[in-house]
């Protein structure tokens, strides 16, 4: 059998989990021995569309056998999932709920499913990890992903499920990028309004957000306002352990959710579909776990009391 070809679209590689994704890809190709080749759309939805349509339309020995993708914007690319099928590709969308999918896996052989973390239990984590390290209640600030992002928008309905009422959040906007959150964050800290406020935790959708939230509050001239901002405790998410656990273990974050890459697993099932010809599942979610757990923070917060 000629070796199979995949191609794997994420949204950027200025994401410390971004870069795990592609590196995870990689790894599993190289692993199953399987060409991956990866492309990033620097957080541009029509760049991404571009980059997939000219792959589904590339020359024969060019053309891949399946295509993975996280997709940006508002929508899962419906109209390139039928190119796709067309060509009689493979077609996994990473991260994102699809509602062609099933239609898809009915009329086309080539396999067609969705691979994502549990983006609603990576909230309800962070929700509980709120409510471990503030047990008398207060004030947080949570940094979102992008506002037409399902994944952005499961997490803060998870973070609200399991959040105690006596934790008021005030929201900000981000781009699933350090950058992103430390402009969000320079933006909210100029209002006067802010100025005033007391903050007692600093909770991001990723770590990477997190870290340019501290950043942000880092660099204020009052430097009163400075140290009582930064006495708040800091959360992310994604957990890597090389940014996120370490960031924890240096005292940067107080905690962090592990969310595990999904391309090993998606891989992993587009080539036993492909090789064994079986229909996998429509939707395989991966498994986040606190860090550390929740019994660790709460003790620590107790001793604190």
């Amino acid at each position: 059998m000629a070796k199979l070809n995949f191609l794997v679209s994420i949204p950027t590689d200025d994401n410390d989990y971004q870069q795990e994704q592609a590196a995870a890809a990689k790894e599993t190709g190289q692993r199953l021995g399987v060409n991956v080749r990866v492309v990033h759309a620097d957080n541009d939805a029509i760049k991404q569309s571009d980059q997939i349509l000219k792959a589904i339309q590339s020359p024969g020995a060019e053309r891949p056998d399946a295509i993975l993708f996280e997709p940006l914007g508002a929508t899962a690319l419906p109209q390139v999932a039928r190119a796709a099928a067309a060509a009689g590709m493979g077609w996994v969308v990473l991260n994102r709920d699809a509602d062609y999918l099933a239609e898809f896996r009915r009329a086309n052989r080539a396999p067609a499913f969705s691979v994502s973390s549990d983006h609603l239990e990576i909230g309800r984590i962070q929700g509980l990890q709120f409510a471990a390290l503030l047990p008398q209640g207060g004030s947080a600030l949570y940094v979102q992903g992008p506002s037409e992002n399902s994944a952005a928008k499961d997490r803060t309905v998870g973070m609200q499920q399991t959040k105690p009422t006596n934790i008021k959040v005030h929201m900000l906007k981000g781009q699933w990028t350090e950058e992103s959150s430390y402009k969000a964050v320079c933006s909210w800290v100029r209002l006067p309004t802010s100025q005033k406020q007391v903050i007692d935790l600093v909770g991001a959708q990723d770590d990477s957000m997190a870290i340019g939230a501290r950043k942000a509050l880092q660099e204020q001239a009052d430097e009163a306002v400075r140290a009582k901002w930064l006495s708040a405790r800091f959360t992310g998410c994604d957990g890597l352990p090389n940014t996120g656990q370490e960031y924890v273990r240096s005292g940067l974050l107080a905690a962090t959710v592990i969310v595990p890459p999904n391309t090993k697993l998606a891989i992993e099932m587009l080539v036993t579909a492909i090789q064994q010809g079986k229909a996998p599942a429509e939707l395989a979610l991966t498994v986040p776990i606190s860090f550390p757990t929740i019994e660790e923070l709460a003790k620590a917060s107790a001793k604190k009391q």
